[in-house]
């Protein structure tokens, strides 16, 4: 078996559905996982199932809600029914909303609290705390277990516009290392894996024109970055498989996985 061996694991990927998150659920697969891909579409959730499925890989989609409890809690019970017991965890769900980005026309102090809340509500409870709260202990029980939390650059430099995000990953950051500390007695491993600027649903309008050529948002965020490129949501499978994997990263617990091209070691 080798170091990237996951034939043996349960990989549970809360939004599943999205792209990055997505891409994820195939790498974990393709890296021998079964894999349970949640998210609130149906439709997105089974066509990527196929495409695991369609290469030889094992997987199902299972409807969860992230910011309910009872609904992750029905979904751990379907999980373990069909797939065995979760011994994975990956928590891609989250994003910006638009009604809280600061702009000309939006001041910082204008944002309503029940808009806060709700920001921090998906990234945080929903894309963290709830997930960890319903799979966590089970796996402290069993022994064994790796939970990687996708947090951002922006919650280790707060960029401009987004700061209701950049303040919520920057609450997973310190949600990550708190759980590291509590659970490495269980054999519970938690890190972070932080992405630089991957194209995905949300963000596609920011970083790109309708011709396909960088946003003046975009070209700021190109020129801020050393590889001089977005990533690619498949570039972030080797870490996070380095991340999940009980033998390749054994004595890692409580670190953050940097995949930016270089953004945060640019300066001036």
């Amino acid at each position: 078996m080798t170091l990237f061996d996951l034939r043996e694991e349960v990989a549970v990927v809360i939004g599943g559905t999205g792209v990055l998150g997505g891409a994820l659920a195939e790498g974990l697969a393709e890296a021998g996982a079964k894999v349970a891909v949640l998210g609130r579409n149906a439709g997105r959730g089974e066509a990527r199932v196929k495409v695991i499925t369609d290469k030889g890989g094992r997987a199902a989609f299972v409807s969860a809600d992230a910011i309910s409890r009872s609904s992750l809690a029905e979904a751990h019970q379907q999980i373990e029914a069909r797939l065995g017991a979760p011994t994975i965890l990956l928590n891609a769900a989250g994003g910006n909303d638009p009604k809280v980005t600061v702009t000309p026309e939006r001041a910082f102090e204008t944002i309503a609290a029940e808009d806060w809340r709700a920001n921090f509500e998906l990234n945080l409870m929903g894309g963290v705390l709830f997930p960890c709260q319903e799979f966590g202990p089970a796996m402290c029980r069993r022994g064994k277990g790796s939970i990687i939390n996708i947090a951002s650059v922006s919650a280790h430099i707060p960029l401009s516009r987004v700061v209701t995000y950049s303040a919520a990953k920057a609450a997973v950051l310190s949600l990550t290392r708190f759980l590291a500390r509590e659970w490495a007695a269980n054999g519970v491993r938690v890190n972070s894996l932080t992405p630089g600027f991957f194209p995905g649903e949300q963000n596609r309008r920011l970083l790109f024109n309708e011709d396909g050529t960088p946003t003046a948002r975009g070209q700021v965020i190109l020129g801020h970055t050393p590889m001089k490129r977005f990533g690619e949501a498949r570039e972030l499978i080797g870490a996070a498989v380095f991340l999940a994997s009980p033998r390749a990263s054994s004595f890692v617990t409580g670190a953050d996985l940097v995949v930016d091209g270089g953004f945060l070691a640019q300066t001036i």
